[in-house]
């Protein structure tokens, strides 16, 4: 099902509210669209976070895009920024990789964080959050104090990490579509959203629960540095200001889906 509405804060925030108040409730919802958060009016912010909040008490998981420039997410002041509704801690924040595999075997021979910005092809958002203080199901996760020289109220403080997952979104190793009369090949984030909205459908119906905030899930028992179970660790690449790591990190989170290693995982 597709909601549309105006491009306004109001209108972003009805479509959400609507969705979630959906009969029959959906299992997932997946927003592509966002800006950096200190884009968006105090107010806006607050109203739909309060939304994405309801539908995750309604057992429905938010995912977002995490954004397709980098960590300084398409602003020009030169300090990194994260994206917003992404950097909600209602949603499922959803980054970006560059992946390499044989379409035959499905063997991956290379995940790295997406940044292909010196071919003006974009790169994942990501980043520690200015506005939403780190939630209590991140804190172990080893997420950094904000990155830059420290401008603004919240320099220097533990904030919001994102992205939270990651999928592939580099458009040259991209998803086939059909749209405006012709095939072609696209990517980004925005593409990772409904992969991950996709997969938790999925695993839903094949688990028999719905999940709401997932990442009280994902996150457990995540020391800092540590691949968990049910992901492909991301270590290798960067989106500007923040690197890959072993474990969560601010360009790729917990790293991008082993959906029947997930399924055992929530299984148990």
């Amino acid at each position: 099902v597709v909601y549309f509405a105006p491009n306004s804060d109001s209108g972003f925030i009805n479509a959400i509210s609507e969705a979630a108040q959906a009969t029959p409730a959906p299992i997932a919802i997946s927003i592509s669209w966002g800006q950096s958060e200190d884009s968006w009016t105090a107010q806006g912010r607050s109203a739909m976070d309060a939304a994405m909040a309801d539908a995750a008490a309604l057992g429905i998981t938010v995912c977002a895009a995490s954004g397709d420039n980098g960590s300084g997410d398409a602003v020009d002041d030169g300090q990194p920024h994260v994206d917003f509704p992404a950097s909600s801690p209602h949603a499922l924040a959803c980054g970006g990789t560059k992946l390499l595999a044989d379409p035959t075997t499905g063997v991956i021979t290379s995940e790295v964080v997406w940044n292909e910005t010196a071919a003006n092809e974009g790169a994942g958002g990501g980043g520690v959050s200015d506005e939403f203080a780190l939630p209590s199901w991140q804190a172990d996760a080893g997420v950094p104090a904000r990155a830059g020289s420290g401008s603004g109220s919240g320099a220097g403080a533990g904030g919001r990490g994102v992205p939270d997952v990651a999928g592939n979104a580099d458009p040259a190793t991209g998803y086939q579509i059909y749209s405006g009369g012709k095939a072609q090949v696209v990517g980004g984030t925005s593409a990772v959203a409904p992969l991950w909205a996709a997969l938790i459908s999925r695993l839903a119906e094949a688990s028999g629960q719905r999940f709401g905030l997932i990442q009280t899930l994902l996150y457990a028992g995540v020391p800092p540095g540590t691949a968990m179970p049910g992901f492909h660790d991301i270590t290798s690449g960067n989106n500007g200001a923040y690197a890959a790591g072993p474990g969560w990190d601010a360009c790729s989170g917990l790293g991008s889906p082993d959906g029947t290693a997930l399924l055992t995982r929530l299984q148990g």
